[in-house]
């Protein structure tokens, strides 16, 4: 159930400077490193590259024509000096910026099943930055409340990488609410060229779809919403004191009594739909996830149905 109190919104946020951590941090960072590293290796770096290309194709070289080569990709000048066929050589031109908008509020310190939606984001977030960073291009990241909390600008190699992941993990919020249009607007503002976005969030506060379709314009958009189970089905737990935790406000309700919980069920479901007709309106893709289930087959099915597309042009 979602409680409709939020802090005011400040509008700023400063470009922190990296700080020393502890060792238990460090071990961390590592740990989630080693547990994404085998996937991004196996699986998500291909995935990532096939459906994220580069702005458009560059020179490399000129080389001998061999059997098969394109007729129209031959160089005239270097074959009539030769005297016999050589062609250009064209390669992609890779560089691209991901960045990943991080929601840390309140309601993300949530989880009844397996983790928080917090560690869910965190290890989502992991996955990603590693695949740009084996694909040679910039990440970067914005971790926001109901204000921008902290910015790391888009940048290269592993190094870059792990500090981003230990941003995400151990920055502590100062606000508590969801203001995911003022964080968007921030990005919009911030990113002069076309980026890849991923906002991974639950999507709670205020409405985001101008700001969605505003900033969907300039850069290619991707939300990943993660949810936990008992905010789409409320369980059956007797009498039950619900603390939203972001407002700190209260209410009891009897979860045994069957109109409550198709009430809330119902409520849920309104909320969800809402949501997926928005972005499909805006033509943005959703990646849906449960804190009660692995992220890794909502994230190659999103891959997978973004190779389809592509492969009908």
């Amino acid at each position: 159930m979602t409680l409709a109190s939020r802090p005011a919104p400040a509008a700023t946020a400063t470009i922190r400077r990296p700080s020393l951590v502890s060792p238990e941090v460090l071990r961390q960072v590592k740990l989630i490193e080693l547990r994404t590293r085998r996937l991004v290796n196996s699986t998500f770096s291909g995935e990532y590259r096939s459906i994220f290309k580069g702005q458009g194709m560059e020179f490399a070289e000129v080389r001998e024509y061999q059997p098969g080569d394109e007729v129209r990709s031959i160089d005239w000048n270097v074959t009539a000096r030769m005297r016999r066929p050589f062609v250009k050589r064209y390669v992609e031109e890779r560089e691209l910026t991901l960045m990943l908008a991080v929601d840390i509020s309140g309601s993300e310190r949530y989880g009844t099943v397996r983790r928080f939606k917090s560690e869910v984001a965190t290890e989502l977030a992991a996955v990603l930055t590693m695949s740009a960073v084996r694909n040679n291009d910039r990440v970067g990241a914005l971790l926001f409340t109901d204000r921008v909390e902290h910015v790391v600008p888009p940048g290269k190699g592993r190094r870059h990488a792990l500090r981003i992941l230990r941003d995400v993990l151990v920055h502590e919020p100062v606000g508590t609410g969801t203001d995911v249009p003022l964080a968007l607007d921030f990005l919009r503002r911030l990113l002069k060229q076309h980026a890849i976005i991923f906002v991974i969030s639950d999507l709670q506060g205020p409405t985001v779809e101008r700001t969605l379709k505003l900033l969907a314009q300039r850069h290619d958009v991707v939300v990943a919403t993660i949810d936990d189970p008992s905010e789409t089905s409320l369980p059956d737990i007797g009498m039950a004191r619900l603390v939203d935790p972001e407002s700190g406000e209260t209410i009891d309700i009897d979860t045994s009594d069957p109109a409550v919980r198709t009430a809330f069920d119902t409520r849920a479901e309104s909320e969800r739909a809402a949501r997926r007709g928005m972005l499909r309106r805006l033509a943005i893709d959703e990646i849906p996830i449960s804190t009660g289930a692995s992220y890794i087959e909502p994230l190659l099915r999103f891959f997978r149905a973004r190779e389809r597309r592509a492969a009908r042009g």
